[in-house]
């Protein structure tokens, strides 16, 4: 039995195939994003948002939401995972967010998902990916077939961190992002985790205590938000992948390369835009 629950594939299908077929929507009203690229869609498919939605750029941290959707694709509730004096270093070079883990302990695939998602350690996606190849080359092939089988034809994963390399880092688009959220965010222990403000795991015989707080602070700004990711890197500034309830409907949207606070703001004026909308049509 693998960790989740997923929804019927025919709703899913309908949903992840409505996005992107509307025409972008942006009225005189609408608020002012000054992102790089966004992109806004509800579960019907109506596309309330729309700047330089297909153009590649780097996401940054976003891709740890489909090194969680590969792992949760695999993962059993029994599995545990020992930390290396790798996946430790790894997350030590410049940059790289880390959940603190130690050589030598050992956690759940389940609490690691949340010190991969909440904090955004580099350390626990190295590890994910070590365990889940097995081994990281064999991860971002899964990766990148995961991305070719969901129809998103402008994405590349080059690591499963979106932390820069010799290769570039791999890109998306926001189009793209959104259709991985909308995906990922139909199995339920992807969505327990995204919405999750601070995850405890305690002190025991195999780890040391640790306190992982999520970087979304639009979960603390805003109702009814579910989510999702946090990420930055100098190439692809500040990112913000979200998602909330509004007028009976799930809206997923994204902003790319925007300054840090702003995209949280941003973000809850567009899911309070596109209820707005969704209620008036």
């Amino acid at each position: 039995m693998r960790i989740g629950a997923f929804i019927s594939s025919a709703v899913l299908a309908a949903m992840t195939a409505a996005v992107g077929t509307a025409q972008p929507a942006v009225a005189a009203d609408a608020p002012a994003v000054k992102a790089a690229t966004a992109y806004v869609v509800d579960s019907s498919g109506t596309v309330h948002f729309g700047k330089r939605e297909t153009k590649r750029v780097p996401v940054a941290s976003l891709v740890k939401v489909m090194t969680a959707y590969v792992v949760l694709r695999e993962a059993k509730p029994g599995d545990t995972i020992e930390i290396t004096a790798t996946d430790v270093k790894y997350a030590a070079r410049g940059g790289a967010a880390t959940a603190g883990l130690r050589k030598g302990e050992r956690f759940t695939v389940g609490d690691l998902l949340y010190a991969l998602m909440l904090p955004s350690g580099a350390d626990a996606a190295n590890a994910l990916a070590r365990h889940y190849g097995p081994g990281k080359t064999a991860f971002i092939a899964k990766m990148n077939r995961a991305a070719d089988s969901l129809g998103l034809d402008d994405t590349r994963y080059t690591n499963p961190d979106g932390m820069p390399t010799p290769a570039g880092g791999g890109y998306s688009t926001a189009v793209d992002q959104v259709k991985l959220a909308t995906r990922a965010l139909a199995n339920d222990t992807f969505a327990d985790v995204v919405g999750t403000k601070t995850h405890k795991v305690g002190k025991t015989a195999v780890h040391k205590a640790h306190t992982w707080r999520n970087s979304n602070k639009l979960l603390s700004r805003a109702d009814g938000v579910l989510g999702v990711k946090t990420g930055y890197t100098n190439a692809a500034g500040y990112c913000l992948l979200f998602a909330g309830e509004r007028s009976g409907k799930r809206i997923v949207g994204v902003l790319l390369h925007d300054q840090n606070e702003r995209r949280f703001t941003t973000a809850e004026r567009l899911l309070d835009y596109a209820g707005e909308q969704i209620a008036g049509s």
